[in-house]
């Protein structure tokens, strides 16, 4: 019986390493230390700061302090909500919700290494005026989600920056 079990999961584990699938790793990145711009004010700024953790600094260090190897400047978050479905009279039945990111990465001394680059996400959410409470909840939900969503698809883009020179 017990090497039935074995004959079974053998070729199901073969399938499975063959086809590529690989977890997600922990990532690995050219630089020690980063400075993200703008350093306040900016939700999704603020987020990358947050997963990058110690290897943030400032970007004009205090005195005797080394600067930053690289600088990831947020150069526009924009939130933007648009009416996409309307009924019969003409009240609104659908939204769509979109944040838009522009970024660039560079060197303390100016050179880019990610050129101005804009991450774009966006959800439909439906909308009922008994249920307007509810609605904003979800609304928030929904721009907190495509905002972390952003933040992994910068630390992707970070990544694959291999080399500083």
């Amino acid at each position: 019986m017990l090497q039935r079990r074995h004959l079974i999961a053998l070729p199901a584990a073969a399938l499975l390493a063959s086809c590529g699938f690989k977890l997600r790793g922990q990532q690995t990145f050219a630089f020690e230390t980063i400075a993200v711009t703008p350093e306040r004010g900016g939700a999704v700024a603020s987020e990358l700061a947050r997963y990058l953790g110690s290897a943030v600094r400032p970007l004009v260090p205090p005195a005797g302090g080394q600067p930053p190897q690289v600088v990831v400047d947020i150069l526009q978050e924009l939130r933007e909500k648009t009416v996409v479905g309307v009924n019969a009279s003409g009240q609104v039945r659908e939204f769509q919700l979109r944040i838009r990111v522009k970024f660039r990465m560079r060197t303390p001394q100016g050179r880019d290494l990610i050129a101005d680059t804009e991450i774009i996400q966006q959800r439909d959410i439906s909308f009922n005026e008994s249920a307007v409470l509810a609605k904003e909840a979800e609304e928030a939900l929904l721009y907190r989600d495509m905002q972390s969503d952003i933040v992994q698809q910068l630390l992707r883009r970070i990544a694959a920056v291999k080399t500083l020179d």
